[in-house]
Parts: structure tokens; C-alpha cells; sequence
């Protein structure tokens, strides 16, 4: 097994793991491996394309095999590919779904008065927001937002958006499925004068390298974007995982000077709070752009539930569980951080956030091949960009169980 390549890997791929599903917030990861050009898709004659055509394809081929493979380990497969949760749901979250369960009227897309009030609360504290003009609105968690956010705010053919160089996909897939220009790049002085830019996205903690970005950069982006009047979007889903470093809010008075416009900061519970299969997410920030996505979202019903508005107020009131959540992940964090180093890899960034993002210095599926021989299964680096094609991400999201487990197989 030790000579396994990619394509004799394939071989092994059984139908029990076929599309074994990075779904959710993490779906989609794959999407930059292609085994051929989206554009080459077309529709019948004389239909137009259809919109699946403008993204790549899901090529769950180069992850399946690896998964087979990590599988057919005698203790069993160790999945730390995805960012999905696995401890439960708190308590004073389920009760609070559940007495919400009887709602047989719609919900309000704008969210009830009571989550409006949590969501800003709660981003006063943990960005160092003004409640005062600031822009709140709920979404189907924090995947749906980003992939049609350039939709929403009117992006579209001529149009560039730019994304950071290695990236979650899915930046790339709502620039695509507006029909807008995707440009990746970590300095905006290398995009020159052009007017075309109308969106930029952050990410700090970043996905997948955990990069804390400091004030000062995010204040320059900002500073930036706002001479040629395009949007920020700030993805701070990792915003409350800080190891090494201090995440800062885009909405933070140090980045903002004070002002919202032309800022939005998307927020999850995903991770928080373990609500991924809630999909429960916010987004917050300049009220003029925060309006104009109500209006869209009220004509196109993406509505969050009303059951899940009351457990996201009760989730963003209770602090408590939320740390837990995070001391659980730390502790985890370190145990993995141990092991992967002691194994002759190398730690890059992951200064925050939920994974720690690791090269041995060669091809990234050399490594997934490695571990998977081992029963554990990683996230390739080419997933997120084509510079990073010798790392590979590792999810701090298993059981305690299933971590120790990692450490004595690195062992």
C-alpha cells in the first residue's frame, strides 16, 4: 500500500463511501480539483447553460479513495477532513427549540425583535461593536450568504470580486454563480487602478490556515475598498477561537474608524455553538447594505426558522456553554499539534480557528495518502488554491476518543 498513487487509489473506492459527504458549511471543498472545464459544460441547443455550468465540478473522486483506503484500517477510520461538529448541542439550546417548536406561522425574514437584540448584543461584545447604526440580519447559516451574497448586492458580469489566495471555496463559487471575475490575491496594490472591484472578501481566523489578520491590515483593505466604493465582507465564523492570537472584527472602531459603511462581518453558530445542523448564521454591518439584503431575501424566502431564531437568541445569550466549547477544542488542539509535530510535520499559522494547517514539504495527496494508510483522513491543501499544494488541513473537530486515537497511530 505504501506506493499508492491517486489514480490507483480510485481501484479501492467502494460505493459505502461514494459522496461520503462534505456537506454544510464545509461542502464543496473539493470544488478546485476539475477534471474539466465548467465552461465546457453547455446546456441542449438553443437553452441556455444552466447555472451549474458556470462552477467546477464536484470531483469527490481524489477524497473518496483516501477515505476507502483510511477506512480499511483495523481500527477504523479517524475523520479530521471536515470542520463539522460532534459534541452536542447544548441543553438550553434544544429547550429553546423545542418549546419554540409550535410555529405554524411564517417567521420573520428580518428575525424576531429578540434575536435582532442578541445578534447586536452579542457583537458589541465579542467584535467591540456600537450597537448605534449598526445592520443586523439572520441567515440559513453562513454558507448560503457567502455563496449569494454577490447576487444579493446587485454583482454581476465586468464585475470583480476578490478573494484571499488560499481561500474556502466558496468565495469563488458565489463570485461564479453572479457570473463576476474572481481574482485571488492577498494585496490589493497588485490590482492596480481598476474600478471593477465591487466586493472583497476577508477571512480572519482564516479557513483553512487559521492567519489571524492584524488591525492594521484589515484597516487598509478597508480603507481601500471604501476610495473605490466596493462592499467588505468580513468571514469571522472562527472570530471566538483565538489560540496564539486575538482575532479582530472587521467591526471593530480600530478597523472601521467608527463607521459601518461598506462593511459586513458574517458570523456562524456552527462552530460555537454546535448548531451546523441548525443552520443558524447572522450577518452584521453597514444598515444600508444590511436593508438592501432584507429586501432581496423577503422576495426570494430565505427565511430563517422560527424555532431556530429562538435557539440562536438563546445561544448568543449564554455564554457559558460557548467556552466550554472552546476549552474542549483547545485541549484537543494541543493533543493534535503534539502529535502531527512529532511525526516530522511542520505547523503553519493556526494561530486560531478550528483546524491546524501542516505540510511535510511535498505533494499534498503524498500526505493524505500517508495518513489515510494510517486510518486518518485529512482535507487536501489544493482544495483552497493552487498555492497551496503542499498542506493539508486538519479539522480539531472529533471525539476526545478519536483524537488520542490520532496520537497513538502518529506515534
Amino acid at each position: 500500500m505504501e506506493g499508492l498513487h491517486r489514480r490507483e487509489l480510485r481501484v479501492l473506492r467502494g460505493p459505502g463511501l461514494a459522496r461520503w459527504c462534505l456537506e454544510g458549511r464545509q461542502g464543496g471543498e473539493g470544488r478546485h480539483l476539475r477534471r474539466r472545464a465548467a465552461a465546457a459544460r453547455r446546456g441542449p441547443l438553443n437553452r441556455p447553460a444552466p447555472v451549474s455550468s458556470r462552477l467546477p465540478e464536484f470531483t469527490w473522486d481524489t477524497l473518496d479513495a483516501a477515505a476507502t483506503l483510511a477506512a480499511a484500517h483495523p481500527e477504523g477510520l479517524i475523520n479530521l477532513s471536515m470542520g463539522t461538529p460532534v459534541d452536542p448541542v447544548p441543553e438550553v439550546i434544544r429547550r429553546a427549540l423545542a418549546d419554540a417548536s409550535d410555529a405554524p406561522g411564517y417567521p420573520l425574514t428580518a428575525g424576531t425583535p429578540a434575536l435582532r437584540a442578541a445578534i447586536a448584543a452579542w457583537v458589541s461584545r465579542a467584535c467591540g461593536a456600537g450597537v448605534d447604526g449598526l445592520g443586523v440580519l439572520p441567515t440559513i447559516g453562513s454558507k448560503e450568504l457567502v455563496a449569494w451574497l454577490p447576487t444579493l448586492l446587485g454583482i454581476g458580469p465586468g464585475d470583480v470580486v476578490v478573494v484571499p489566495s488560499i481561500a474556502y471555496p466558496t468565495y469563488e463559487d458565489g463570485a461564479r454563480l453572479a457570473g463576476a471575475t474572481v481574482v485571488r490575491t492577498d494585496s490589493l496594490t497588485s490590482l492596480g487602478p481598476t474600478p471593477r472591484v465591487r466586493l472583497v472578501w476577508v477571512n480572519s481566523p482564516g479557513n483553512p490556515t487559521g492567519r489571524v489578520l492584524p488591525a492594521a491590515h484589515l484597516r487598509k483593505v478597508v480603507d481601500w475598498a471604501r476610495e473605490r466604493g466596493a462592499v467588505v465582507a468580513s468571514d469571522e465564523c472562527y472570530l471566538p477561537l483565538g489560540w496564539s492570537a486575538e482575532p479582530i472584527s472587521v467591526l471593530s472602531p480600530q478597523v472601521s474608524g467608527g463607521s459601518y459603511a461598506g462593511v459586513l462581518a458574517v458570523h456562524s453558530l456552527s462552530k460555537r455553538s454546535n448548531l451546523a445542523g441548525y443552520r443558524a448564521g447572522f450577518v452584521a454591518g453597514d444598515p444600508a447594505l444590511v436593508a438592501e439584503l432584507l429586501k432581496v431575501r423577503k422576495h426570494a424566502g430565505m427565511i430563517v426558522p422560527a424555532p431556530v431564531q429562538a435557539a440562536m437568541v438563546a445561544a448568543l445569550e449564554d455564554e457559558r456553554h460557548a467556552e466550554e466549547q472552546r476549552e474542549r477544542y483547545r485541549a484537543r488542539r494541543e493533543v493534535l499539534a503534539a502529535a502531527f509535530t512529532g511525526a516530522g510535520f511542520t505547523v503553519e499559522h493556526s494561530e486560531a480557528g478550528l483546524y491546524l494547517w501542516l505540510t511535510r514539504g511535498e505533494d499534498c495527496w503524498q500526505t493524505v495518502d500517508w495518513l489515510a494508510r494510517r486510518g486518518i483522513l485529512v482535507a487536501a491543501g489544493a482544495f483552497y488554491g493552487p498555492t497551496a499544494g503542499q498542506h493539508v488541513r486538519v479539522a480539531l473537530t472529533e471525539s476526545d476518543e478519536h483524537i488520542a486515537g490520532v496520537a497513538a497511530r502518529l506515534a
